[in-house]
């Protein structure tokens, strides 16, 4: 996937997921996918994108900073 938000890129062909996490089964409403992901260059992003009743109904990427990006792996161990 590669898209530009704000003038930034983001291509994670590039970049390396460091967790994923899943809550519900394919199809769900309410289920959706959180992916941390790292470029080369130690900045972070997230994907999320969810059903239509999910906290992600819609497609959305996130910078996050190191210690962000930290304190969500924890969140999700």
């Amino acid at each position: 996937m590669k898209k530009t938000v704000k003038g930034k890129v983001y291509d994670t062909t590039e970049m390396v997921v460091v967790k994923k996490v899943t809550h519900g089964a394919f199809g769900d409403p309410a289920g959706y996918e959180e992916t941390l992901y790292v470029a080369e260059n130690g900045s972070y992003f997230l994907y999320t994108y969810g059903g239509e009743q999910s906290p992600y109904p819609a497609e959305k990427l996130t910078s996050l900073s190191k210690a962000k990006a930290q304190q969500w792996e924890k969140d999700h161990e």
